[in-house]
């Protein structure tokens, strides 16, 4: 769905309003991953996001904004570097963390007095939230700790009826979720890695980075995105012998890897990491699922270089190989 928008389209756009004004939840395609949208000023809409996706109460939410212009609206005060990083990157994979204004709900925050927000670029999310109005929480549709998604058919597997509809925006053109930068202190610092590098960040608000808070954001549990498929992260130099082990024990093997590895065994299933660290990035999520559709036992991973969004993708394997390990335990 990109625009110019056909009249189904618009038609498919004004169900998905009606539906979040009815406090109903809708698969929202963003630039990053899909999200499952809420009316955010809805305390009763966000409760059945926390329930569909099993996610506990006090994790926060990511606030999603037509305009850079809202952030006052949702802000209690917005620091000079906030609004230089939203003049930037927003529309972008960026989210930023400040102070709450008053009528934000406890039920988006967990409880805290911070709020976090971004606007996202991708043109059906722009138009949902220009039709609705307002804010709407959005976190990645899926269930708690699982594979995020970064198609509209990988939301439907996920979460089923939970959703009022789906809106089909296609792939996900960065396909891991956004950056999230606290700037309730000074300096900033980066919660999560995403599709804005800390080198960008540090470089626009002219300063280094701060390397610690206390803040709690999305995503950035140890254990997280994790398949139902063991995730192993290997170098390009141990994966040919990682993998002869593993399958001289019985299992089925996958590989995910940046470039081309010399010296596989016979058997392997090798899934196309689509090359640099942003193709990467892209595919990941759906490599995942890929393998879990495979029925592989275990996915080894040779992490691509950490330069860029790299550095979310190293991110997000350590994360789901720390997942899948908390689960076989």
């Amino acid at each position: 769905m990109e625009p110019p928008f056909t009249p189904a389209d618009l038609a498919e756009i004004v169900r998905a309003v009606a539906a979040l004004r009815a406090g109903a939840l809708v698969g929202l395609p963003t630039e990053t991953v899909y999200g499952l949208a809420a009316d955010a000023s809805n305390a009763e809409a966000v409760r059945r996001v926390f329930a569909a996706k099993g996610r506990p109460a006090d994790h926060p939410l990511i606030v999603h904004l037509a305009d850079p212009a809202s952030l006052d609206a949702w802000a209690a005060e917005v620091p000079h570097a906030a609004r230089a990083l939203a003049e930037a990157y927003w529309p972008g994979p960026l989210t930023l963390v400040v102070r709450r204004a008053s009528h934000v709900l406890d039920e988006v925050t967990g409880g805290l007095d911070t709020v976090a927000l971004r606007v996202p670029a991708h043109p059906v999310a722009l138009a949902v939230l220009r039709a609705f109005g307002g804010g709407l929480a959005a976190p990645s549709a899926n269930r708690f700790g699982r594979v995020s998604p970064t198609t509209a058919q990988a939301v439907h597997d996920e979460m089923g009826e939970a959703v009022a509809l789906v809106l089909d925006g296609g792939p996900c053109d960065v396909g891991v979720e956004s950056t999230i930068v606290d700037m309730t202190v000074d300096p900033p610092v980066v919660l999560r890695p995403g599709g804005v590098s800390a080198e960008e960040i540090a470089r626009t608000v002219g300063a280094a980075l701060g390397e610690q808070s206390d803040t709690r954001a999305p995503g950035t549990l140890a254990a997280h995105y994790a398949p139902a498929v063991e995730v192993v992260v290997v170098t390009a130099q141990d994966a040919a012998s990682s993998a002869t082990a593993r399958i001289a024990l019985g299992q089925r093997v996958g590989l995910l890897a940046p470039g081309v590895i010399p010296g596989l065994p016979a058997g392997i299933e090798i899934l196309d990491a689509a090359g640099d660290a942003q193709g990467y990035a892209r595919v990941l999520y759906e490599r995942f699922r890929e393998a879990e559709r495979q029925g592989l036992d275990v996915l080894l991973c040779v992490p691509p270089e950490a330069a860029g969004v790299g550095a979310a993708v190293i991110d997000r394997l350590r994360r789901a190989a720390f997942g899948s390990a908390t689960e076989r335990e």
